[in-house]
């Protein structure tokens, strides 16, 4: 049997006819199996869901407990229709998850989901499966992009947070995931006090010191004065009116795409942090390297830059040209 076979694009996402499951389907599908809880990639309103423990957890928190008629935790390997399918830690955010996929002949493929080498203190690290074709996203897959280690960058905001020890320093990041991992470096940095949280984020920060991530002492940012230097929110929360309560903040925001300054320039960002829950080029390139895979298919992002590299050292690749996926959710 073929690769593509096995598994191949679809409107509404990668679908196995073997197995007859889609994965991280854009809209309603009888069977999904889902790699992570981000909300381009864990919809609501399938018929079957499969994930691991913490994806289900979450996507009951942001959807409600009947997300989906029927849901199953995925582990150890699992028999799909005729596939075998097994779920292996992709070190994105908290449950986020590869999934392989093989039938009972046939070669193995492995989709990444989106997956990070660098260490995250609030999720598996992620665990490189052997295998004949790696699905891999390429969101940063360009040489421009390496990323610096995030205890850089939290030097960058403690050094910022000693220079100007009246503003509140107002740092944006994405609900799920980024906004836990900047708490723990924050700890991890040496930030003991309090760290003020936006409303949105209070549930899914609650989930994760329920699974033993340790976020010390958090408050909520909804008082007219916070008691907190440091305030964390989503994005969007910049555009509200809840911003106005803080008098001449230092506005900041994490992501991978703060590399690039001109994004920052769009936003006002005056303190822009990388920290990227994503591969960036070195570290996707060294997966491709380390896995050693006879093909790659690329999902979504910066695709030709990836294609080219894979040419050049003789990969056999191919785009997928998947929509319905965000570069980098913020």
């Amino acid at each position: 049997m073929r690769a593509d076979q096995i598994l191949h694009p679809t409107e509404a996402g990668l679908y196995c006819p073997p197995g007859d499951f889609f994965i991280d389907p854009i809209r309603p599908v009888p069977r999904a199996l889902i790699t992570h809880g981000h909300g381009d990639h864990a919809r609501a309103g399938h018929g079957a869901v499969m994930a691991t423990r913490q994806t289900l957890d979450i996507m009951a928190i942001r959807y409600g407990t009947d997300f989906a008629r029927t849901r199953q935790v995925a582990e150890g390997p699992l028999r799909v229709g005729d596939t075998q399918v097994s779920f292996h830690p992709a070190g994105h955010i908290l449950g986020s998850a590869q999934i392989a996929v093989q039938p009972g002949a046939g070669p193995k493929i492995v989709v990444s989901g989106d997956y990070c080498r660098r260490a995250n203190p609030v999720c598996a690290p992620f665990e490189p499966v052997p295998c004949d074709v790696f699905v891999t996203e390429a969101t940063f897959g360009l040489p421009v992009f390496s990323h610096p280690d995030p205890a850089q960058e939290m030097a960058r905001l403690l050094a910022s947070m000693a220079e100007f020890p009246d503003r509140p320093h107002l740092i944006g990041a994405y609900a799920l995931g980024k906004a836990q991992r900047l708490i723990a470096l924050a700890r991890a940095a040496g930030i003991d006090g309090p760290i003020a949280i936006h409303g949105a984020l209070q549930r899914l920060c609650d989930y994760h010191i329920e699974q033993g991530i340790a976020l010390g002492a958090l408050i909520p940012a909804t008082a007219e004065d916070v008691p907190a230097h440091l305030v964390i929110a989503p994005p969007s929360a910049f555009a509200s009116p809840w911003v106005q309560r803080f008098r001449d903040p230092v506005i900041g925001f994490a992501s991978g795409w703060m590399q690039v300054r001109a994004r920052a320039r769009q936003r006002g960002v005056e303190l822009p942090l990388v920290v990227s829950d994503h591969v960036d080029w070195p570290q996707v390139t060294a997966t491709i390297r380390e896995l050693s895979p006879s093909e790659v298919w690329i999902t979504h992002g910066a695709e030709e830059g990836l294609l080219r590299w894979c040419e050049l050292q003789g990969i056999p690749a191919r785009p997928l040209r998947l929509v319905g996926y965000e570069d980098e959710p913020e």
